[in-house]
């Protein structure tokens, strides 16, 4: 193996390490939100925050991320975010409750500066490999949150929640100590014009870790039609809408739901609530595979619809058999983010036009899902159980599935 090889395997071991830090810290508290809420005083829709705070950050700093990306380099940023996530994540668990919500800040924006910088170094240092690396990167961002989703009770039970939180917060000190190690002194460093042109290509659709399908060659003309004048892309917008916001609100009270309606223990609800993410990484290579066997994109759109509504819909129908809803929608998550952003990129006319309609799908999605946990919860808080946030949600995947079957029209189907 040559010197190149050799050190090209070691960035990539160092990138994916990096990954594995960009879903678990927002997604850790979940398992443990009551214990979280009881002793900081929090309301059921105050301890949502915990979890929509940071996806909020996804939403609305992006540009000012592929900005900082741009200016200060790839290496230097994704250490400062890692950096980031560490101390984010020691003031949410000891900072009382202004640094519970100033810590989850912390921490969304700094997994915002990994969303947009990882896919710049796939971009720039595996363009041969860039489908291969983007979707190893997706799924062990989602081990990390299965990772997180299994662990954090158990290790609540031991230590307290404090430091169970603060646990997963030191796998971004390891991250650091092995990226500065690897990319520090190496030839990754993406600086001036070169990073500021590869982090404006990847802020819009790597904001979501998504491995899109290369776009069309870009055309001479311009569009016809501005982007907000085509119904195509508010079906887009409210598709995510629909994702997003069920997929962070059964992320942030799925454990609490099992507890409650199934009668499991914390650690046991837990571990059953993190099938969901683990079988989303499956759900993500799932998809392209039945997309390339010729299956019709709307077939496979309403097959991914009636898997993640039968999660709310079972929970509510027949709540004991849980492992078949948690793995149904997991498989249902991965897989529908998946050919959402292919039908995104199918109906642009230019790469130039994939990431402006990227970027309207995710910055509408995620400022709606930042606010659904907190709303989940309230429902929650109000009704004194369960049934009204499951109705929610599914009436969220219900729009989801209805626009998208419109929009997965446009996707050819060869």
């Amino acid at each position: 193996m040559s010197a190149r090889a050799r050190a090209g395997g070691a960035l990539l071991g160092a990138l994916l390490l990096v990954a594995l830090t960009l879903r678990g810290p927002l997604v850790a508290p979940a398992p443990v939100i009551d214990q979280v809420a009881g002793t900081l005083g929090l309301t059921s829709s105050a301890a949502g925050l915990l979890t929509g705070l940071g996806v909020l950050c996804f939403a609305t700093l992006t540009p000012l991320a592929a900005l900082a990306l741009g200016r200060a380099g790839t290496t230097r940023m994704l250490a400062l975010a890692l950096l980031a996530i560490l101390g984010g994540t020691l003031l949410r668990s000891f900072g009382g409750v202004p640094g519970a919500f100033v810590g989850t800040v912390v921490v969304g924006a700094a997994i915002t500066v990994g969303n947009v910088g990882v896919p710049v170094v796939v971009a720039r240092d595996f363009p041969t490999h860039v489908p291969r690396v983007m979707g190893l990167y997706s799924a062990v961002m989602n081990a990390g949150a299965w990772l997180t989703t299994l662990g954090t009770a158990p290790l609540a039970g031991l230590v307290g929640w404090r430091w169970a939180l603060t646990a997963w917060g030191l796998l971004a000190l390891l991250a650091l100590v092995v990226w500065l190690r690897v990319a520090g002194d190496g030839p990754w460093r993406a600086t001036g014009r070169a990073a500021t042109r590869a982090a404006a290509v990847a802020a819009a659709p790597g904001a979501a870790g998504a491995a899109l399908p290369a776009p069309t060659a870009p055309t001479a003309e311009p569009p016809r039609v501005p982007l907000v004048h085509r119904p195509v892309t508010w079906l887009l917008c409210l598709t995510f809408v629909g994702q997003a916001s069920s997929y962070m609100g059964v992320t942030a009270w799925l454990p609490s739901v099992l507890h409650d309606a199934s009668g499991l223990g914390r650690g046991g609800a837990g571990a059953a609530a993190s099938l969901f993410q683990l079988f989303g990484v499956l759900g993500s290579v799932l998809a392209p595979a039945a997309l390339a066997r010729r299956v019709p994109p709307r077939a496979v759109v309403l097959g991914i619809a009636a898997c993640w509504l039968s999660l709310p819909l079972g929970l509510l129908l027949a709540p004991g058999a849980w492992v078949a809803w948690a793995v149904l929608g997991g498989l249902a998550q991965g897989a529908n983010f998946v050919v959402l952003f292919t039908v995104v990129a199918a109906v642009a006319d230019s790469p130039a036009e994939v990431r402006r309609l990227s970027a309207t799908v995710q910055t509408v999605g995620y400022a709606v899902a930042a606010a659904t946990p907190s709303v989940l919860g309230a429902l929650h808080e109000a009704t004194a159980g369960w049934t009204a946030p499951l109705v929610a949600v599914v009436g969220l995947l219900g729009l989801a599935a209805t626009t998208h079957t419109l929009a997965a029209g446009r996707l050819p189907h060869r």
